[in-house]
């Protein structure tokens, strides 16, 4: 289980008022954690670097896009 007490966590530019997103921290060696912005002291997932990079290539690509009835 990581540490994530040094965690600096950072809010999403989209979230209307930065509590109702997800917040994200890139400052942990090695990991990318995120967690509920609210429920800011409930668990957070923690992922490798290299597979949050993939993935947030492919939200940027349009991968994950829902098909439109």
């Amino acid at each position: 289980m990581e540490d994530l007490r040094r965690a600096e966590w950072r809010t999403s530019t989209y979230s209307a008022n930065g509590s109702t997103c997800v917040e994200v921290a890139g400052s942990l060696p090695g990991v990318v954690a995120v967690r509920d912005s609210k429920d800011r002291s409930g668990p957070a997932l923690v992922f490798a670097r290299d597979a949050w990079r993939a993935f947030t290539a492919g939200v940027r690509a349009g991968e994950f896009e829902l098909a439109r009835a």
